[in-house]
């Protein structure tokens, strides 16, 4: 089995006002680099190989916990297209009743000129399969909708429902993978909380 360690970024002005960001290329708020500088990845996962997704709050999130990384564009966060920069507030009051139609459609929701979570979660699927054919122990620091892919690949969860476990953003999130590319947690919620060490 390899092991795949995700950590979503640390928290952009965005992530604060609610809206989507998708590939928005927004970096860390003031209070998210801080929040991240409070952060200590586990000494298990130190000598993983790494990666970070293009997008500069993911890199600068990396940088901070010193991590030295390769950009992977496949772990790019998922692009929300016409509805990037939006809230879930304008989006109802721009779309009404579609709005509520679409977000019913979990995996197959696709933003106007944007892509599904289906979508993402093929172009994981691909990476997940180099990461297996290395079988190297990988760590990324990506994005909420590439690990939300991981746990649709695990679990088979359709993302109508609410996920099937709760995740904490200030953790590392542990998948493993056999050498067919089967996808299992391995444990969630791996505190990154530099005091909780």
């Amino acid at each position: 089995m390899t092991s795949l360690a995700l950590i979503r970024h640390g928290p952009t002005v965005w992530n604060e006002q609610k809206r989507l960001q998708g590939q928005t290329d927004i970096p860390l708020s003031p209070g998210g680099r801080k929040r991240v500088e409070g952060w200590k990845v586990p000494t298990e996962f130190t000598d993983f190989k790494w990666y970070a997704s293009p997008l500069t709050r993911a890199q600068q999130t990396a940088e901070l916990l010193g991590l030295s990384v390769e950009t992977e564009p496949a772990i790019i966060e998922m692009h929300w297209g016409d509805w990037e920069g939006q809230t879930g507030k304008d989006l109802k009051e721009q779309y009404g009743d579609e709005f509520i139609r679409r977000q019913k459609m979990g995996i197959d929701l696709r933003p106007d000129n944007g892509e599904s979570p289906r979508d993402v979660r093929s172009r994981v699927e691909e990476w997940v399969s180099r990461i297996c054919e290395s079988g190297e122990p990988t760590g990324a620091v990506a994005h909420q909708g590439i690990i939300r892919a991981m746990v649709s690949l695990a679990t088979g969860w359709n993302m109508i429902n609410p996920a099937p476990e709760k995740m904490d953003w200030d953790a590392v999130q542990l998948f493993s993978m056999s050498s067919d590319g089967k996808v299992e947690i391995d444990q969630l919620n791996i505190s990154l909380i530099a005091d909780d060490k």
